[in-house]
């Protein structure tokens, strides 16, 4: 269905027909955040699908931060609408993957390497982790990838 920024153009017309102000909000904000980093910067760029996701992860990230801080401060119905926000983000990021899976990712790859003749240890965790998080690309936590080769490599 074309690119995500496509899709987030698109969904503007459906909220707004659909009278849904949090999510018409929020697609905006997010379609502004997007326009301000293509133009910041000495020439405009275009930004893809893979730079959309980690902004869009970014701006989810933000909504829960936010959340919690309004949660902390009792606002529970500032709280909420951050919730909110950061669901209607969420649906537009690929699917997480779980912990199993991505240790299944991180073994095929070390397979792989093995396989070529590399001998794998600690030290050579960047030839891991560059396909792994080609693989992986922003659907788990980067720091927990890096924990599982780090443990698969000991």
């Amino acid at each position: 269905m074309g690119t995500l920024k496509q899709r987030l153009h698109a969904d503007v017309v459906v909220h707004m027909r659909d009278g849904n102000k949090t999510a018409l909000t929020t697609v905006r904000n997010v379609l502004g955040e997007i326009e301000t980093r293509e133009k910041s910067g000495k020439t405009p760029i275009e930004l893809d699908d893979t730079q959309v996701t980690a902004l869009l992860q970014k701006e989810a990230a933000k909504r829960h931060d936010t959340a919690r801080i309004y949660a902390e401060a009792g606002e529970t119905v500032r709280a909420e609408a951050e919730i909110a926000e950061a669901e209607v983000i969420e649906t537009y990021l690929p699917a997480m993957l779980t912990q199993a899976e991505v240790e299944a990712i991180v073994d095929e790859v070390v397979a792989a390497l093995k396989a070529d003749g590399q001998e794998l240890s600690s030290r050579q965790m960047g030839a891991v982790m560059k396909p792994v998080t080609a693989k992986v690309a922003g659907r788990f936590d980067g720091k927990a990838v890096s924990e599982i080769v780090r443990n698969r490599l000991a």
